[in-house]
């Protein structure tokens, strides 16, 4: 089974006061609109938040068609790979061998892309995109167990970089070519600002 796993539990610093996973994005709130790209390509989702965000966070999930878990922080405010530590354990709890994780504020998040990194990812640990210079962690597929227990390895030995889990897994990059063959790079568009989310809703609304 393939999960998709939303990473939701960040401050939104940059957005301002409001929580931008649950901002109404063109009429739906922006971290559906993550999930409904999801629907096709992946069997159940699960949505990692802090507690204070959970009542939300299920409003917005309120008739998904895929099961829906929420996995919340155990801690508030580590940071973005324990985030992903809890989206996948969340995910192996579901028996799902593969997550694609990918963060609450992309809103255009292509399918195919996501289904090219869960190909990629199969027999390995992790398939990770670099459609530039950086690599997309929050845009990625992984063996949801292995990851979960790289991420709190690195937890452990107090090393919270976004990278540093991927030192212990087999795993593989998909590189901008194959990217742009199978999908559009609007997928990596992070919409966490509010003049990011301001011109996103301008685009949906055409």
């Amino acid at each position: 089974m393939r999960a998709g796993a939303i990473v939701a539990g960040g401050r939104s610093t940059r957005f301002g006061d409001a929580d931008k996973a649950t901002a109404v994005l063109a009429g739906t709130p922006m971290i559906r609109r993550v999930a409904d790209r999801l629907v096709g390509v992946t069997d159940a989702l699960v949505v990692n938040c802090r507690p204070d965000q959970r009542a939300e966070v299920e409003a917005a999930m309120d008739g998904y068609p895929n099961p829906v878990t929420v996995a919340e922080d155990p801690e508030t405010d580590e940071g973005p790979m324990a985030g992903i530590r809890t989206a996948c354990r969340g995910a192996a709890r579901l028996d799902a061998e593969y997550a694609f994780v990918a963060a609450c504020d992309m809103p255009f998040l292509d399918p195919a892309l996501a289904d090219l990194c869960l190909e990629r990812a199969a027999g390995r640990d992790a398939a990770v995109p670099r459609p530039d210079e950086w690599y997309a962690t929050t845009h990625a597929a992984y063996r949801a167990g292995a990851m979960a227990d790289a991420c709190d390895r690195a937890l452990a030995r107090g090393d919270r970089k976004i990278l540093a889990p991927l030192d212990d897994l087999d795993w593989t990059v998909v590189e901008r070519a194959a990217l742009e063959a199978r999908g559009s790079l609007d997928s990596f568009e992070s919409v966490d600002t509010r003049e990011a989310f301001d011109r996103a809703a301008e685009r949906l609304s055409r």
